[in-house]
């Protein structure tokens, strides 16, 4: 299993604080099947500042220090990005990583309280040169809680979600859960990362989500988010499904 969101670094962020925790946090990961992780700390959050010079020997170490241990992990450089404005320049700046090889595929988080104004244009300048933007936990969202539809604006202009396991099986709430499982429905949500930070109240619960997954909607859905799981690592052309709109009056029921 692929883990695509993971702030297993240590001290770079919110994450893990030491290289123990990071260890545990391995320990848990392999656990419940995970193989691969792409570690993904935060950068340019107004908090923390991780750039790709950073990160990449921050990567080398864990790895070193997971192999001497003959833990059976591999980590990935990448980062969770903040969308801000000077984005594409810092691409081609050489200081974003990418999910994937090609520098396809970018990990792009909105504040919790918004969508910035500028976010439509912006989408379309970095798939003008080639760049995939992909929206990471969009059900924690304020404004796609309150507005889910703006999610399906984005992607259907080209634009992939990425949906946080624990969202899904309850760990941010019931309402949370109800979203998480209309984004699914909608096909407004593409593959499932763990977004952990710890191993107590921000673990992975990957293993859980996906047998929910073939639980409430057949193994085909699961199979289809390890797919696209894939096809993001390989750099593959990912061919999102039709989405759907989903009813206002439905989810306003949930947020009064």
């Amino acid at each position: 299993m692929f883990d695509l969101h993971c702030h297993i670094l240590p001290g770079i962020d919110d994450g893990a604080k030491t290289l123990e925790e990071s260890i545990d946090m391995a320990e848990a990961a392999v656990s419940e099947g995970i193989t691969h992780i792409l570690a993904t700390p935060h950068h340019m959050n107004r908090n923390w500042m991780n750039d790709k010079q950073k990160v990449m020997p921050l990567v080398k170490q864990l790895q070193a220090e997971l192999d001497q241990r003959q833990i059976e992990l591999t980590i990935f450089p990448g980062q969770e990005v903040r969308l801000y404005g000077e984005v594409l320049k810092d691409m081609e700046d050489n200081k974003i990583l990418f999910v994937d090889e090609t520098k396809q595929y970018v990990l792009i988080e909105f504040p919790t309280e918004s969508i910035p104004t500028y976010t439509e244009r912006l989408f379309y300048d970095l798939q003008s040169h080639g760049k995939t933007p992909i929206i990471v936990h969009p059900e924690r969202n304020h404004e796609i809680i309150e507005h889910p539809n703006r999610l399906k604006n984005l992607v259907d202009k080209g634009a992939l979600a990425q949906l946080t396991a624990a969202s899904y099986t309850g760990g941010f709430g019931k309402k949370i859960e109800k979203l998480s499982k209309q984004l699914i429905e909608a096909n407004l949500v593409h593959f499932i990362a763990s977004d952990a930070h710890n191993t107590t109240n921000r673990s992975f619960h990957m293993k859980e989500a996906y047998a929910l997954l073939a639980e409430d909607y057949g193994r085909s859905k699961r199979h289809e988010f390890h797919q696209t799981t894939k096809e993001l690592l390989n750099g593959d052309t990912v061919i999102a499904p039709d989405t759907h709109t989903i009813k206002q009056s439905f989810i306003t029921k949930w947020f009064k």
